[in-house]
């Protein structure tokens, strides 16, 4: 396994990555780790892990890993990723995937997990291949739970209904975290709205939730101690957010099916909004 590494190389070859949490504490001292996808060279799979506020990066970064049949595997948050990666470099080789896995990076080489989750894979489109479960063979064999679906797409806007509050309210509501979220009587509320509507949206797209798919999300919610989402992180760390594909497109296709997700728009908007102040500064 190659890791492209953008920023920190030197760190990461000198002290490894350090990865802790309840349960397991580890070090791989021995990360193959590069700064150029040409040093890497032709891969069987890539994962795309990194931001989809990069995602135009991906255009120069991706081809030199690719020979005839490289499967090209995204990890990212929010809607349109895998549609971009088809669009580039063929539809043909793309897969989709979701993680389920609460961690913080608290230095360049130190990670913290906060709860286990698991990796959902699929095809861009229509019911996982052969080599869907090859891929998902081999990370069950780096001892990582993962799981196929024959219905990607259904499955992000599953993870949207987590995402969207989570990761808006705890920018918006003053830097807090999951538990300060569930504690507070109005913000708990505002949440569950979210909710019913981000799922009331998917199935306007034609992708059919049960109405009660957030109870799931907030059981687990509940469970966590103090988490902070990867969007406030981002904003904490003076980092682009990822406010079109977590929020911005979730409400375009929306509305392109006939629907509305208006707190969802106006968390988009409010995002929108401090993040050019902020980068106006």
């Amino acid at each position: 396994m190659h890791f492209l590494m953008r920023g920190d190389l030197s760190d990461v070859r000198r002290d490894g990555i350090f990865v802790r949490g309840e349960g397991e504490n580890f070090r791989a001292s021995k990360v193959n780790c590069y700064n150029s996808t040409k040093e890497i060279g032709p891969c069987d799979l890539v994962i795309v892990a990194m931001k989809t506020t990069s995602n135009s990066d991906l255009v120069d970064l991706v081809p030199p890993l690719l020979h005839e049949k490289t499967m090209v595997l995204t990890l990212q948050n929010g809607l349109g990723n895998e549609e971009f990666l088809a669009k580039h470099f063929g539809a043909e080789r793309v897969l989709g995937g979701l993680c389920f896995i609460a961690v913080t990076r608290h230095s360049k080489t130190e990670v913290e997990r906060y709860d286990y989750g698991l990796v959902i894979i699929g095809e861009l489109e229509g019911a996982a291949q052969s080599r869907t479960h090859h891929v998902a063979a081999e990370f069950i064999r780096a001892e990582v739970k993962c799981k196929v679906t024959d219905d990607i797409a259904l499955e992000r806007w599953r993870k949207l209904i987590w995402n969207i509050p989570f990761n808006g309210l705890s920018i918006l509501a003053g830097r807090i975290d999951t538990a300060a979220i569930v504690r507070d009587e109005h913000l708990r509320q505002l949440t569950l709205d979210l909710m019913e509507e981000i799922i009331e949206a998917a199935n306007q797209c034609r992708h059919p939730l049960a109405q009660d798919a957030w109870r799931e999300h907030i059981k687990r919610s509940e469970k966590m101690s103090g988490y902070k989402p990867s969007t406030l992180q981002d904003w904490e760390s003076g980092k682009p957010l990822e406010i079109e594909a977590i929020w911005g497109e979730p409400v375009r296709r929306a509305v392109a099916a006939g629907g509305q997700m208006p707190r969802t728009e106006m968390i988009y908007e409010l995002l929108k909004a401090l993040d050019h102040t902020r980068r106006s500064k």
